[in-house]
């Protein structure tokens, strides 16, 4: 980049494209361990190895980064989100590098990990109730974002273009070049549902062949942090329910088997979202003879003690 060039975009500008560097590229891991038939092939994104330490990365810089290049979004005002966890260590990791503060709106009973990790980051929580989850979070990041206009910027994840466009741009091209054209299937579980809509969007676009599966919990008192039980819950305005080809329900306990067996037979310590994705993939991959089946695993099992604790005990 020219003198010139970096003259023309502001300090906070210059910080975040540093950042972008660590945003994404993340290794394309192939299941060889499990009963698999022969003709099909399992391989997960680990998408724990960038800044933040998940798949939030992604869209957290998104978001941060499109504020911030529209001036919405200068270091006079906080960033302001609702989430379950993991998309608040994304914000805060981005927003502690360049030098942004962030409020989150965060259900009480996150874990104590998330908790602590979000307050080692330098985010102002917000606890709001255990029994309302992320719907009660958006709630009152809405309600302070009414009330106090010149003090928040609220990201809204959940009807943010940017999330499921990072994973559109991002995403779905790190598997197409990793796979070398070859996936022919994309499973993932439903939160936001920005990784599904824009991986899935993105895929499509590059071969409208590969069938996409979306994943959500058999029941609304499920035990997946970060998943939506959509028939329950509010759907997300980025959500496109016409973009599945099929859907299938995922049981906590299933997740859990999948958790402990990844640990055994592939040296995975992943969190039970990233287990129930692959509980997802190998249901997948037992009603077709041949393909490439390609998954996501949010985040790894560091901020999960508790659930470790459960299984492996």
């Amino acid at each position: 980049m020219s003198q010139t060039s970096l003259q023309s975009i502001s300090p906070l500008q210059q910080r975040l494209r540093k950042v972008g560097a660590l945003i994404g590229g993340t290794p394309l891991y192939p299941i060889e361990n499990l009963d698999i038939k022969k003709g099909v092939k399992i391989f997960a994104k680990l998408e724990w190895h960038q800044l933040g330490g998940s798949v939030k990365a992604r869209p957290a810089y998104a978001i941060i980064r499109e504020a911030v290049n529209s001036g919405i979004l200068d270091g006079s005002k906080q960033l302001l989100d609702a989430t379950s966890g993991n998309t608040g260590i994304a914000y805060a990791a981005v927003a502690a590098s360049i030098g942004l503060k962030i409020t989150i709106c965060l259900p009480e009973n996150a874990s104590e990990e998330r908790k602590r990790i979000l307050r080692s980051l330098g985010a102002e929580i917000i606890y709001t109730s255990r029994f309302e989850g992320t719907d009660g979070a958006q709630q009152k990041a809405k309600q302070l974002a009414q009330k106090y206009p010149e003090r928040f910027f609220y990201a809204d994840q959940y009807a943010n273009d940017a999330n499921w466009k990072a994973h559109f741009y991002t995403t779905a091209k790190e598997i197409w070049e990793q796979t070398r054209g070859g996936v022919t299937h994309f499973v993932a579980g439903l939160g936001t549902t920005g990784t599904f809509t824009g991986t899935g969007r993105g895929l499509k676009s590059l071969n409208p062949q590969i069938r996409l599966v979306s994943l959500q919990p058999n029941n609304p008192m499920h035990g997946l942090e970060g998943w939506k039980h959509l028939e329950t819950a509010r759907i997300p305005k980025i959500f496109d329910p016409f973009l599945a080809d099929e859907h299938i329900e995922v049981d906590t306990l299933e997740a859990y088997h999948y958790l402990k067996i990844l640990a055994e037979k592939e040296g995975l310590l992943v969190s039970p979202s990233a287990a129930a994705n692959l509980a997802g993939a190998m249901k997948v991959a037992r009603e077709i003879e041949q393909g490439i089946i390609v998954t996501t695993f949010a985040d790894s099992a560091d901020k999960y003690e508790e659930v470790l604790k459960m299984i492996f005990s």
